[in-house]
């Protein structure tokens, strides 16, 4: 059970080895070994195996990496709760890997992780979302043995998106995720290398702003043993060079800009999502290089202005769709790179130029297809179920644990363009009273990891429900209300700084709105499938329509409604797909039209009127 080496971006025999696209695509790094495939497998149903020696002896069965144990596609498809699963697998390192640093990489392991190599520990991590490595050190040429167990312990507070914390599927839950569900690969590294890079656009100033961490095997980063170390970035597009730059190493993470000419500057935007090579290197002291990645960037702005959000100093309608991002075959991980990418344009086709990425921490791979076609996200967190469906109800509080995995998210994704904004948290539910509770800490405090990590994009504290923090960017609310004259009536007072806000059964659980921009991020969920059994247990908001054209009259109206208000910038419509005994998708579960495209994408581009009218009035004032 060797590895398969890849290089980047090459179309490899997926039926070998799922999932060999290169998991990492704003920080490549050649050679690297795709680690997909079969591992050893072995659920702990106690918790118990490290104590009965599954840590040395072989496992019993076999699973297909990166899909998770309860999905069809791992092979192993056991859906009852898993307290602890193992993993294990015999890797020959390449032996032209000699004298460079291993490090192994997880993109995501659900939910407590511990890694050994040849029986030593060499990682662990908390957190189903986010990825980490493990430094094997130097093993380049030797054989193996790599270990996994994975803990996911349902009952405590967990950031878990939509994972049914009962055994079965039930309202908005769905089955759950254990173990690996995202890439596993190796790659060889010098002993000081280059981590992952801090791409910022600064239209303003026609530059994109690199901050480029750099780590030892010794330490957090170079040290006075290092001396001599410079940074070289260069910046391309089709007709070849726009900028380089070279600075000293002189710290942790130096930082330079790469200024973009007017003559070669192009913003990205929905329609023309124009994306900038990044090539950065480090340089010893004779000029040799070390370390090389290659990125990308993309220029582009996101402003505030009013109840105005603007994008290039314009405003553009958002859009936006609910998607919840899960499979029928592979659950939370898409069958195949080609399906992330088909997700995306599924969304487009029906008039959608944006998604809100739910309860979910996307596949990296997503956000890269969202950067080339010019589809706009809001990056968020898996956090649904805490404190509102645990099994002490609204006693179950977040812990600190979610700001460290946030920080984490937000290091991965701070250099996607595609991202115009950020919510840490949704649907968390809790009355106002003059008590601050663990809910208001770790709502300031994933709103202030934000904020300090990325000063250029919006902030919205948490969607719909509880707004705990008085100066978030962004206000927002839910609104399933399925008749759109009720809908004009209870967003009318907008205008007033009289807005909708959701309440629990009457009672405030927000702060005060304070003149934000404003959106409905949730609406509709118009339940539809004429196609299922009439045992098939499933549901939507409201009635079902009667026939299609009650759909279509439905539809047009609760979207017509937001886009009309003058006061809106976006609005989410529920949801991109039928998810499970949710049926309430513009498509089937398994991607099948439901509905007349052009239709639904005709009904919303009314907005391109209403954008012409917002620009004159911004240039205006």
């Amino acid at each position: 059970m060797g590895g398969t080496f890849r290089r980047p971006f090459q179309e490899y025999d997926t039926v070998t080895i799922p999932r060999s696209e290169y998991p990492r695509p704003q920080c490549v790094r050649e050679p690297w070994l795709c680690l997909n495939g079969p591992w050893q497998f072995e659920i702990d149903a106690g918790d118990s195996g490290l104590e009965r020696g599954l840590l040395e002896r072989e496992l019993a069965r076999q699973i297909t990496v990166p899909f998770c144990p309860e999905s069809t596609l791992s092979g192993i498809e056991h859906t009852d709760f898993m307290l602890a699963v193992w993993y294990r697998r015999t890797v020959v390192v390449p032996s032209d890997w000699r004298g460079r640093r291993v490090l192994l990489h997880f993109q995501a392991v659900d939910h407590d992780a511990t890694v050994w190599a040849d029986g030593r520990e060499v990682g662990r991590h908390r957190g189903g979302q986010t990825p980490f490595a493990c430094d094997l050190g130097d093993v380049g040429g030797q054989t193996v043995t790599l270990v996994v167990r994975a803990r996911d312990d349902w009952r405590p507070p967990q950031a878990r998106g939509k994972q049914s914390q009962q055994y079965a599927n039930h309202g908005c839950h769905y089955p759950r995720t254990t173990g690996i569900w995202q890439s596993v690969w190796m790659e060889p590294v010098p002993e000081v290398a280059l981590a992952r890079p801090r791409l910022t656009p600064d239209v303003a100033n026609s530059m994109i702003r690199l901050a480029q961490p750099i780590t030892s095997g010794g330490a957090g980063g170079p040290g006075p043993h290092h001396a001599g170390l410079q940074l070289r970035a260069t910046l391309q597009d089709a007709a070849g060079v726009v900028a380089q730059r070279t600075v000293d190493v002189l710290d942790f993470t130096p930082r330079l800009d790469l200024p973009v000419p007017a003559a070669r500057r192009r913003l990205w935007s929905p329609a023309d999502p124009h994306l900038y090579d990044v090539s950065v290197e480090l340089l010893d002291d004779q000029g040799e290089i070390l370390d090389r990645i290659t990125s990308y960037a993309g220029l582009r702005s996101v402003t505030l202005r009013g109840k105005a959000v603007l994008l290039n100093g314009k405003p553009v309608f958002q859009r936006l769709v609910l998607d919840q991002g899960y499979y029928p075959d592979g659950l939370l991980t898409a069958p195949s790179d080609a399906a992330l990418k088909r997700d995306i344009e599924l969304a487009m086709e029906a008039g959608f130029n944006g998604a809100r990425l739910h309860q979910k921490v996307f596949e990296e791979r997503f956000l890269y297809h969202a950067d080339r076609l010019g589809y706009l996200l809001w990056g968020e967190f898996a956090d649904w179920g805490c404190n509102r469906h645990g099994p002490e109800g609204d006693n179950q509080q977040p812990t600190a644990s979610y700001i460290t995995q946030w920080l984490e998210v937000l290091q991965r994704d701070h250099s996607h363009p595609s991202i115009v904004g950020w919510c840490p948290l949704n649907e968390t539910r809790q009355v106002l009273t003059d008590r601050i509770t663990q809910l208001d800490d770790v709502t300031h405090g994933m709103f202030q990891a934000a904020k300090a990590f990325d000063t250029t994009r919006p902030v919205l504290d948490a969607s719909g429900y509880s707004h705990r923090v008085p100066v978030s960017d962004i206000y927002d609310s839910h609104d399933y209300d399925q008749d759109p004259a009720s809908v004009a009536q209870r967003h009318a007072g907008l205008a007033d700084d009289q807005p909708f806000i959701n309440k629990h059964q009457g009672k405030v659980e927000s702060i005060a709105y304070r003149g934000q921009p404003y959106f409905v991020s949730e609406f509709g969920g118009i339940w539809w499938n004429p196609d299922a059994a009439a045992d098939e247990p499933s549901w939507g908001y409201g009635e079902r329509p009667q026939n299609l054209d009650a759909f279509y009259e439905r539809f047009e109206g609760l979207c017509t409604t937001l886009l009309a208000h003058p006061q809106m910038f976006a609005y989410c419509y529920t949801q991109l797909t039928d998810v499970f005994q949710e049926q309430n998708g513009i498509y089937t579960f398994d991607r099948r039209t439901k509905f007349d495209l052009q239709r639904l994408r005709r009904i919303q581009q009314q907005s391109a009127a209403i954008e012409a009218a917002a620009s004159l009035a911004v240039e205006s004032h």
